[in-house]
């Protein structure tokens, strides 16, 4: 049995370079790592498509399918791997907030995800790292960290930079911060495996 997998939930542009860097880095590190597609076609939107990207998404997608499908998925590889992570970004970290009440999950990394204000009353059973920007438009992102740092499981964390700041191929990438959260991604990976 291998010892453990990684599963990386990608934003509303479905598997882009983005995704597919983040997830060779993982490798590198020495991590099994799958990234599933959860659009349904083949070719990711390009950033220019945001709003259809997005309608897309809400639209024709959804929380709730996107929630069974990651669910099912954990449980197919928990089968095979003795430790399962999650790291999800933007929606794709919404969608693992919404999955951290699985108990066949270890540990769960969310970039930036905006939209777990409007599921606070969650209390994930693993491990949860949540990765803010310093600021998002539609939120006050350190009352939201405040109400979550109460949680047993939660630590949540704010670093320079807008939405998107890990994303080296976005308009909104911030070096530094991409790479200190990263870093705290990895040491959260490996207390997870102590």
């Amino acid at each position: 049995m291998n010892r453990s997998v990684v599963i990386i939930i990608h934003e509303i542009y479905g598997v882009n370079d983005h995704i597919s860097t983040f997830s060779k880095r993982l490798t590198s590190q020495g991590f099994e790592v799958i990234c599933p597609n959860l659009l349904d076609f083949e070719l990711p939107f390009d950033y220019e498509q945001e709003e259809e990207a997005y309608h897309h998404f809400m639209n024709n997608i959804g929380f709730d399918h996107s929630v069974q499908r990651i669910s099912s998925l954990v449980e197919g590889v928990s089968r095979k791997y003795e430790r399962v992570f999650l790291i999800g970004f933007s929606v794709g970290a919404t969608i693992a907030w919404l999955c951290s009440k699985d108990q066949s999950i270890d540990g769960i990394i969310c970039f930036y995800g905006s939209r777990i204000r409007e599921y606070v009353d969650i209390v994930p059973l693993c491990p949860t790292l949540l990765i803010f920007p310093e600021m998002e438009k539609s939120f006050n992102v350190d009352e939201l960290i405040a109400g979550l740092g109460e949680k047993g499981n939660v630590t949540a964390l704010k670093f320079e930079g807008l939405h998107g700041f890990c994303n080296p191929y976005s308009a909104y990438y911030h070096k530094e911060s991409a790479q200190e959260s990263y870093e705290r991604g990895l040491q959260f990976l490996r207390e997870q495996l102590k």
